[in-house]
């Protein structure tokens, strides 16, 4: 039953020019039993010609929809497929193909809805800057607060999820900075959601869409995302 699974990754991209061609030669290496599919979200540099030529699998957006337009894209084209879990793989080489398998197993083995790879619960690899620590572990707490679970890793954007939540995703998706906000999503909705160790890089190429100009907007978005979140569910 298991080898029957039927495995999405689903990939972002947004000018990933430098690293979008090693990420799928880690993903063909190291998670053969997956499919995937760069959702390439109206990159301004080379990034479609790239995969075009390498006959990579790739949906390319008209407009650029932001990571959550491009993620939710990449969930509803699961769920049209008929996928029964899939999960997120950045473009620029910082997640590792390798621990897809182990999280497969996790989800299936434990009944999560959602499985996230943590950096920090082995604390191997790149452990991201001091700055964004703290503010990691700002929204660790604020979490733990309004659902009384701990989540380590709660910007972790290798989360796989089941078809249950691939289905809520592909109708409901932050348009931005989504990833603490929809774990705190699966969790209100009594859904379960389990971490397991993983090692990340560093990002290969490209720029992160998190400037330090962004990161104060980013903490006060996310946490009144997250603290609404909670209002909606109590009523």
């Amino acid at each position: 039953m298991k080898d029957k699974l039927k495995k999405l990754i689903i990939i972002p991209a947004y000018n990933e020019s430098e690293c979008i061609e090693k990420t799928i030669e880690n993903i063909q290496k190291n998670a053969k039993d997956f499919d995937y599919i760069i959702i390439n979200d109206c990159s301004t540099d080379n990034t479609r010609e790239i995969c075009e030529r390498n006959g990579f699998h790739i949906i390319n957006l008209p407009v650029n929809l932001g990571i959550g337009g491009a993620v939710q894209t990449g969930y509803i084209y699961g769920i049209r497929c008929g996928y029964d879990m899939a999960v997120q793989v950045d473009g620029d080489g910082q997640h590792d193909a390798a621990f897809l398998q182990k999280m497969a197993e996790c989800l299936e083995e434990t009944g999560a809805d959602m499985v996230i790879g943590s950096r920090f619960i082995e604390k191997q690899g790149f452990q991201s800057t001091g700055a964004r620590r703290i503010g990691i572990r700002f929204f660790t707490w604020l979490i733990r607060l309004m659902t009384g679970k701990t989540v380590t890793d709660p910007t972790s954007g290798l989360r796989m999820v089941n078809r249950k939540v691939m289905a809520k995703f592909a109708k409901d998706y932050p348009k931005d900075y989504p990833e603490p906000e929809t774990a705190v999503t699966v969790l209100h909705c009594g859904m379960k959601i389990k971490e397991i160790p993983v090692v990340m890089k560093e990002r290969a190429g490209g720029v992160s869409s998190i400037s330090m100009q962004k990161s104060v907007y980013y903490m006060v978005k996310v946490s009144m995302a997250i603290i609404i979140e909670r209002m909606r569910r109590r009523k």
